[in-house]
């Protein structure tokens, strides 16, 4: 069955699925379903397991029970805000450098700021969100036990496949599941074991949990759909790998205990399972990275459709909220942009200037030809920036330049120039300067025999970054112009087509919740964390990320260059704004104590925060509503 097919679910089974309306003040976490059907009238179509299953699903990408808005499944934030996606992304970057917020919702704010308290809406809100997901995943499997189908009569094939999706519910249980530790660390737990009612769930810690989501991965993978040979965005046994290679990776956060091996051989069990690099970083995040290739790479995606899953978070979030000022909404595929999130100049920084040193002796010896211009370090007075001869009267250099204009000079003498008359590519002596459009690295070339030459951007193509009317410097963290804008999620195909919704509002584009590009990083990473594996292989990985990054082997780099540091800031230049950030940064001890960022702690320079803020606290109304239930360290 094609569980997408289903993703508009009918109003039966949405009726015994989703009506939980989980309240965190209420005592317990799991909600006995309101219904006017019953379960026999609810289950009289087999097509209901597929229902209900792509409602378990479905749970990270929308927000209530009708889209976009009007029924929501949690109560006490604007429905829009309460997404899943939304607010796993908010929790994992907007208290980051990767990401700051103009809008003054509430209490939003206080996530960049490290300032949160128990009482923060937008906490509660991530915490009831992973706790409704997790109770949906739990009816589902109190609905699918062998005792419940047989007394449905329920046999044969559609059993078997029953089986398959009881093992994908699992999976998504335990996704919410890491969220949790991850976030709040000691946590509530229950499973379908649990009895549905009035009772105090009770509180697990980390380790508990962690052993737990171990011991759970472990017993679903054998049940779980071959790697690569499952629907495209459902769960299959690669994923399963991927969530345990990244528990395995944050063991030294969740139980104090170094588990790099185990994550080794989950991550190598993931690159070695057929998927492959798309060919262009920009396109993976377009609105149909479902089908232009980006799908070879995507391991797990959360799926969005611009008829099919409306709402205000997801990628049309992603989409819609990096948008204002000079960018026009148009080339995002949208009607608009809503002026909300930029980055720090801390993360603009990670892509620093191409060290062409090496890559210029590479070339040839240095010649008599150079660069000269406003482009150039030193302007039009020289000296010029020498090039390098490939060849006899083939020049060749690697230069950072700014937004200019160059022309070709032999010898710092103005005696002779070249310019372009034109722009044609053909050079003139004395000619008209030649425009350098952007800020970044360039691979430029002059061949004298007949005068041509060449001038290719080879930077690093993650660096996103629209600056136009944009401040580097944020003074004012709610003014959008303050901060460079960040151009990533696209509501256009690879041919610039907007997606499936011709208003404008909602987004095709799918969220890469895992990608093999993270695997490679996390085989460098665990490799250097004393799991095994080779530096030479390391290196070999980082390069296939960097080569398509740069479009050539400028930025490659040496196993002797792969350093923790290395990986961190490698993490965040290629999977910016993937909800990985946060994690990171705990994981490398940068997150509070070390790190500093602007408007961290309030301020405009940034300051370190206490240690304890590297997990949230549980909020407020839970530890209330349950006297079983501690509160984290320093809340």
């Amino acid at each position: 069955m094609k569980i997408f097919n289903n993703i508009k679910l009918k109003v039966g089974i949405v009726a015994l699925v989703l009506a939980f309306g989980f309240v965190s003040c209420e005592s317990e976490l799991d909600k006995q379903p309101v219904t006017e059907l019953t379960e026999g009238q609810a289950f009289a179509d087999p097509e209901a397991y597929t229902e209900f299953l792509a409602r378990v699903y479905a749970g990270i990408a929308v927000s209530g029970q009708e889209g976009p808005a009007g029924n929501p499944d949690i109560q006490g934030i604007d429905e829009g805000f309460s997404n899943y996606l939304r607010q796993f992304w908010k929790h994992q970057e907007l208290n980051t450098d990767e990401a700051i917020i103009a809008w003054n919702d509430g209490t939003i704010h206080d996530l960049h700021n490290h300032v949160w308290t128990p009482s923060n809406e937008f906490i509660r809100a991530m915490y009831d969100r992973i706790y409704f997901q997790i109770g949906i995943a739990n009816q589902f499997l109190r609905e699918t036990t062998d005792e419940k189908l047989d007394g449905r009569g329920v046999d044969g094939a559609l059993k078997a496949e029953i089986q398959i999706f009881r093992a994908e519910a699992r999976f998504m249980r335990a996704l919410s599941y890491w969220h949790a530790i991850d976030f709040y660390g000691n946590i509530p737990f229950v499973t379908e074991e649990d009895a549905v009612g009035n009772f105090f769930p009770e509180q697990k810690s980390r380790e508990f949990v962690f052993d737990w989501l171990i011991s759970e991965l472990n017993e679903i993978e054998p049940s779980m759909v071959g790697a690569r040979q499952n629907e495209y965005g459902r769960a299959d046994q690669a994923t399963v790998w991927m969530l345990l290679a990244k528990l395995y990776l944050n063991a030294d956060v969740y139980i104090n205990e170094s588990k790099a091996s185990e994550a080794m051989a989950n991550i190598t069990k993931v690159i070695n399972a057929g998927y492959t690099l798309h060919d262009t970083y920009t396109e993976l995040f377009l609105a149909d990275n479902d089908v232009n290739g980006s799908q070879n790479e995507i391991i797990f995606p959360i799926r969005f459709d611009g008829i099919n899953t409306t709402g205000y978070g997801g990628t049309t979030f992603l989409t819609h909220a990096p948008v204002g000022g000079k960018m026009n909404a148009a080339d995002f595929g949208i009607n608009g942009g809503w002026g909300g999130i930029r980055t720090t100049k801390n993360f603009v920084f990670q892509f620093g200037d191409l060290d062409t040193d090496a890559l210029n002796e590479a070339i040839g010896p240095e010649s008599k030809w150079g660069l000269v211009g406003s482009s150039t370090p030193n302007e039009w007075s020289g000296p010029d920036m020498v090039m390098h001869e490939s060849a006899t009267d083939q020049y060749a250099i690697y230069a950072n330049l700014v937004a200019g204009e160059i022309k070709f000079r032999f010898d710092n003498d103005w005696g002779l120039n070249l310019g372009d008359n034109g722009a044609d590519g053909t050079l003139e002596e004395g000619g008209a300067n030649i425009a350098i459009a952007n800020d970044g690295a360039y691979y430029i070339t002059l061949d004298r025999t007949n005068n041509t030459y060449t001038i290719t951007e080879t930077g690093d193509g993650r660096a996103n970054f629209f600056t136009e009317d944009q401040t580097l410097e944020i003074e004012d963290p709610f003014n959008f112009s303050n901060g460079y804008a960040v151009e990533k999620f696209k509501n256009v195909d690879v041919n610039g087509n907007q997606g499936s919704d011709g208003s404008g509002d909602f987004v095709d584009v799918d969220f890469p919740m895992f990608r093999l590009a993270d695997a490679y990083l996390m085989y460098a990473e665990a490799f250097l964390r004393g799991g095994g594996g080779s530096a030479s292989e390391a290196a070999v990985y980082i390069n296939m990320l960097r080569e398509r990054a740069y479009g050539s082997s400028a930025g490659n780099i040496d196993a002797t260059d792969l350093t923790l540091e290395f990986i961190l800031d490698e993490r965040s230049r290629e999977l910016h704004w993937e909800g990985h950030r946060r994690t990171d940064l705990v994981r490398f001890n940068q997150f509070t104590e070390n790190g500093v960022w602007p408007w961290k702690g309030g301020i405009m320079e940034g300051k370190t925060t206490e240690k304890w803020r590297d997990v949230y606290p549980i909020p407020s109304a839970d530890i209330i509503a349950n006297p079983g239930l501690e509160q984290n360290e320093g809340y």
